[in-house]
């Protein structure tokens, strides 16, 4: 049966799903227009698009040989699409002129390949997106900045412009309309207007069953309890699971961009219990979901109220005057500024060693999201943190999201809004949407002094509480790992932040990205590392040189702690449980900071809230 055989058959119920699609639709527009104003940072961007695609545009003109080459290849490609679709419909084979690439996802529907008329569209399309990548790749008189932005911004129209993302362009979502009458179509615009709701600028796309989840029933489960509290983190101590423990104990610091249990989202991926069963007294910081009152804490408050503070807390615990740190990502940028610190104010040896996963301390190439951080758009994002004292946890999500926008925005909202279908329930996607704000003081200084103007690297070029900093004046033994796949700290970036210290430094190169080559437990054996004894100037070279392994890095820098001295395991100590020093327990692990979200921070309805 045909699609309009099977509106035709039952017109009545076609007529009343299209007025009920007509009230949604007129719904969601209203909610649009209501959320029009642009802020300062939004027109900021806007403004560099614009500029982006005018400087594409000017440095095409100045080179009419390589406009004249694109038209003609473009021509050539139509002409050989259009003697393709001839042949098909005349019984030919269709064998197609260019394929998705391997990793692309949006096109594994069967109809894309089988389907005539779905192949055309699918092979239109890739055309023009191969045009449109080719012709930016080839711009030469573009500075690296421009091209950046340029690729960056042609990439997000082109992926926006897919067939997958339409309704009848789209062979799943057609197939699925004709199915339910149009109830998916229902379904999904309420739910966009759900996530609108929900969304500070941009769109955050539901990305998994928040019902399934809750922090301290089925995710950061190691138990625990929160020993000491300041304005700014809860400082928790962890039970231990073994007899003996360590004499040196272990301080996580976490970013807190998103809250901590990444590092403790189930049993068999955690982290946190994996330390802890290795003989590690593990003390970790929940940093605060920050509102407008804490708009004017700074990098420095972070840093005295965050590691220097545990450090405190951890001697009145334990009675040791030195932890071995472990940190992560922003958390690890704040970790190196601190033994910085430290070092200049001759408390470096409270630091035995300290060890960075997939963190920036050289902010030379920050990849892709330096889109987002040129100086127009930069002053739109002070204006805007000025206005608020905060900037929403959900436009960083936004923003982070759109460094993978197929595989982060584009499925979802095929997925949701287009099929009407619920996510499925994930983990690290909940995880993932279950951001924080950051305080005004602490995020304009930071992207301006260390993502633009790369200050930590250059001695002296920090000054936190009148102390000027130099990270080439540390001596903590280091062991840092990147990952390679990672878009948000890339690892050859990573890379040049091992070459500060002067005292011993071991780098390590874990696979895959961000989160899964830091999250990789050994039982799962997957990803692999790589390593290499020498640090060379170049991140190329030390590639070329290293040695590749299987399995996780972890069981590595756990015979580095041993190896080193940071931890020895001929004078272990009885474990120790939480309450058993001089500080008293507060409240079970995870506490309540970990669980407060954005929406009750801002004192949004309940209603905004999707974890409620």
């Amino acid at each position: 049966m045909v699609a309009g055989e099977q509106v035709m058959d039952n017109p009545e119920e076609w007529g009343s799903q299209l007025s009920v699609l007509s009230a949604e639709y007129q719904a969601l527009m209203e909610d649009f227009l209501s959320r029009m104003v642009p802020s300062d940072a939004a027109d900021s961007v806007m403004e560099d698009i614009r500029n982006s695609f005018q400087a594409g545009a000017e440095s095409l003109m100045r080179n009419p040989t390589l406009l004249w080459e694109t038209q003609t290849k473009l021509m050539q490609d139509q002409l050989a699409l259009w003697q393709q679709a001839m042949s098909a419909a005349s019984g030919g084979a269709l064998e197609p002129l260019v394929s998705p690439s391997r990793g692309d996802r949006r096109f594994k529907d069967e109809a894309w390949t089988s389907d005539p008329a779905y192949n055309a569209i699918m092979q239109q399309y890739l055309l023009f997106s191969s045009t449109v990548e080719n012709l930016v790749d080839r711009l030469d008189d573009l500075t690296p900045g421009e091209k950046r932005n340029l690729s960056f911004y042609a990439r997000q129209m082109v992926n926006a412009m897919s067939p997958t993302n339409f309704v009848s362009t789209n062979p799943e979502v057609m197939r699925k309309t004709l199915e339910t009458r149009g109830q998916n179509l229902v379904d999904g615009l309420a739910r966009l207007r759900e996530d609108l709701a929900n969304s500070a600028e941009g769109l955050n796309v539901t990305m998994t069953d928040r019902s399934a989840f809750e922090v301290g029933r089925n995710i950061a489960v190691s138990e625990g309890a929160v020993v000491m509290e300041n304005e700014l983190i809860q400082l928790i101590q962890y039970a231990p699971t073994t007899e003996k423990v360590f004499k040196t104990p272990l301080l996580i610091v976490p970013p807190w961009i998103n809250k901590y249990y990444v590092l403790d989202l189930r049993p068999e991926n955690s982290l946190v219990k994996w330390l802890v069963d290795q003989g590690h007294t593990v003390f970790l910081i929940s940093w605060r979901n920050p509102g407008p009152e804490q708009r004017d804490l700074t990098w420095a408050d972070y840093m005295q109220l965050g590691p220097i503070a545990a450090l405190d807390g951890i001697e009145q615990a334990t009675g040791e005057k030195s932890a071995n740190f472990l940190s992560y990502c922003i958390g690890g940028t704040l970790t190196a500024s601190t033994m910085a610190y430290l070092t200049s104010t001759r408390r470096g040896r409270k630091a035995k060693s300290v060890t960075y996963m997939a963190t920036l301390q050289d902010f030379r190439d920050p990849g892709e999201i330096g889109v987002f951080l040129s100086e127009p758009v930069l002053q739109g994002i002070e204006a805007k943190l000025e206005q608020d004292g905060y900037l929403d946890g959900r436009v960083m999500a936004y923003s982070f999201n759109l460094l993978r926008e197929n595989d982060l925005f584009w499925s979802f909202y095929v997925n949701n809004y287009l099929k009407g279908e619920d996510p499925a329930a994930f983990d690290l996607l909940y995880w993932n949407t279950d951001g924080t704000n950051l305080p005004a003081g602490t995020h304009g200084w930071y992207l301006r002094h260390l993502y633009q103007e790369n200050l930590l690297v250059e001695p002296g070029g920090i000054e936190l509480d009148d102390v000027k900093i130099d990270l080439r004046k540390v001596s903590t033994p280091s062991y840092f790992v990147a990952t390679r796949e990672d878009h948000i700290a890339k690892w050859n970036s990573s890379y040049y932040g091992a070459l500060l210290p002067k005292g011993p430094v071991t780098f390590v190169l874990g696979g895959s990205g961000h989160i899964a080559g830091i999250v990789n437990p050994p039982h799962k054996n997957k990803y692999g590392y790589w390593t290499n004894s020498e640090l060379p100037d170049n991140h190329d070279d030390w590639l070329a040189g290293a040695e590749a392994h299987e399995g996780s890095w972890w069981p590595h820098w756990q015979q580095w702690m041993l190896d080193g001295g940071y931890v020895d395991a001929d004078k272990m100590v009885e474990a120790r449980q939480p309450g058993g020093g001089e500080l008293a327990l507060l409240e079970p692990a995870p506490g309540r900071f970990v669980k407060i979200s954005i929406p009750e921070v801002l004192g949004e309805s309940p209603e905004d809230d999707p974890s409620s």
